[in-house]
């Protein structure tokens, strides 16, 4: 399951609507939204994520955590490593390797090390 996944079935849920119920008022497939989902298909282009906003009638900051949630939900990543270093290829490497047998736990501290970072510390 992808994190924009794991929040619609959310908001799907709140909201008490079943996948029938909200892919036939996105005009899409149960099997699609199940897919989607489950991170089973890629991720939506920007004229569906605006049938979403606008089928749950999400607020701004809502919206905007949608949005986001595609950006980081891509089940299927590559990851372009010429000109980096051979430090960056090889974590690459090691993270595509590896993944699978790292636990959310393990996922969230690799993702604040990472935010951490990014933020100069």
């Amino acid at each position: 399951m992808t994190p924009l996944g794991r929040h619609l079935r959310a908001l799907r849920a709140d909201r008490g609507l079943t996948l029938k119920e909200m892919a036939e008022g996105l005009g899409v497939s149960s099997a699609y939204l199940s897919a989607l989902e489950h991170g089973k298909r890629g991720v939506p282009n920007w004229f569906f994520v605006q049938r979403i906003i606008a089928f749950l009638n999400l607020i701004w900051d809502d919206a905007e955590e949608i949005q986001r949630l595609v950006l980081v939900s891509d089940p299927k990543v590559a990851i372009e490593t010429t000109g980096l270093s051979p430090e960056a290829t090889e974590l690459a490497n090691r993270l595509a390797r590896t993944i699978d047998r790292l636990s959310p736990e393990d996922c969230r501290a690799l993702m604040e090390a990472l935010e951490a970072q990014m933020k100069g510390g």
